[in-house]
């Protein structure tokens, strides 16, 4: 317990977790009076597997119809969720659909929860950017394929805006799904390098949660509910056992797809770590990632991780009690306390080398030219910037981006400074 902290928690209506739970989806969606829904999806999942089908046959013995969309993209885009809204709607004739059921990564979740909105009344996707204004998105129901965006317990869908090339999103705790359905067996095909982006992914929502903005400090905006508040004792709880999950299973998964106790073990790791920054938020590693990720292109795991290590570096001092935990999750065992913090970056930097991320920026395709042009545009994310527990925010920004291009940490033995 921490006396300060103003919680303002919010989760997805049910979750569910078990290999094979999703046989139990069918029974809830007639118990809970759905009677016509949509499948988002894409192409690989609705004819590679038995999934889809098996869902479609067995809900529609329960006298529930549902409507598949296999369009799903990678970072879908705003013209993609409008596209698909005349589709499925067109596709329905008429009928009104009374829930949305994602199946895959978070990209097809994000793009499910952006149709939650728009497939009512067949409105663009742009109405809903920044205030969903009253509207009343349709019940989402969310099956994870990988373990790593937590999208299936956050309040938001990010997509990309193809006019600027740039990310936006769709916020409000109404998106939070009514159902999260984590079956790990979904994840048992994941190929590895899906595996090494989510799983990181998912260790820089754990850490960059646990160290991130409190929340009696906190700027809600003056939102009676907002989807995102800082960290408090309860998020930091979710945190550190997605970490511990992680310094144990992400490696195995990663190494062996077919060793089902890590599959597990990364299913849940996803999953806490979405229940601890899905109420606390981020900072300052996921600011910078959407602008590295604007320059290169690379996936969002990858733009995670090779920025992350130095994010930590940066917060040393503002966060050493954390960091001093976490580093003796990952195994860091020196008696000097210092030490063992200096080196929890370096460490992590080696992780994400042996995941065959790129460890530094120069390497991961970004030019010293382009420094001022990446430090203006994380530093736009203000949502981001704001929550990273520093006085000078720009300042920091500015040493984590200029170490991470030359690929320096404090524990590499001084090169980084401060």
């Amino acid at each position: 317990m921490r006396t300060e902290d103003l919680i303002h928690f919010c989760a997805p209506g049910r979750l569910i977790v078990g290999c094979g739970a999703r046989g139990q989806l069918p029974a809830l969606l007639e118990r809970l009076g759905h009677r016509q829904g949509v499948v988002v999806t894409d192409a690989f999942f609705a004819r590679q597997t038995p999934w889809v089908r098996e869902l479609v046959e067995a809900a529609g013995a329960r006298g529930v119809r549902l409507a598949v969309y296999e369009g799903g993209e990678p970072d879908p885009t705003t013209t993609l969720c409008d596209r698909a809204t005349g589709q499925v709607r067109a596709a329905l004739d008429g009928a009104r659909p009374d829930h949305v059921i994602a199946l895959g990564g978070g990209s097809n979740i994000d793009l499910a929860k952006a149709l939650c909105l728009t497939l009512p009344e067949g409105r663009p996707v742009r109405d809903f950017l920044g205030d969903l204004a009253g509207c009343r998105p349709l019940p989402l129901i969310a099956l994870p394929t990988t373990s790593g965006t937590g999208s299936e317990a956050t309040p938001g869908a990010i997509l990309v805006d193809p006019d600027n090339a740039t990310k936006v999103a769709v916020m409000d705790n109404a998106l939070r799904p009514q159902i999260a359905l984590v079956d790990p067996e979904f994840t048992y095909t994941c190929p590895a390098r899906v595996t090494a982006d989510a799983g990181i992914d998912a260790l820089t929502h754990a850490i960059e949660s646990l160290v991130t903005l409190d929340s009696a400090q906190y700027d809600r905006g003056g939102s009676a509910d907002p989807g995102y508040s800082g960290r408090s004792s309860l998020t930091m709880m979710f945190a550190r056992e997605s970490l511990r999950l992680c310094a144990a299973w992400l490696e195995r998964a990663y190494a062996d797809g077919a060793d089902a106790q890590a599959r597990i073990g990364m299913s849940y790791a996803s999953l806490y770590a979405a229940l601890s920054y899905g109420s606390a938020g981020l900072n300052a590693a996921h600011g910078i990632a959407y602008a590295i990720a604007g320059q290169t292109h690379k996936s969002h795991g990858s733009t995670n991780a090779v920025i992350l290590p130095y994010v930590l570096d940066a917060l040393r001092e503002e966060r050493f009690t954390e960091l001093l935990e976490a580093a003796r999750i990952f195994g860091i065992a020196d008696a000097d306390e210092e030490a063992a913090v200096r080196r929890l970056p370096v460490a992590l930097r080696a992780l994400v080398g042996r995941l065959g991320i790129p460890t530094d920026l120069r390497s991961f395709g970004i030019q010293e030219s382009a420094l001022d042009a990446l430090l203006r545009d994380a530093l736009d994310v203000t949502r981001l910037a704001k929550a990273l527990p520093v006085a000078d925010v720009p300042a920091a920004y500015a040493r984590i981006i200029g170490q991470a291009w030359r690929g320096a940490l404090a524990g590499d033995g001084g090169q980084a400074g401060g």
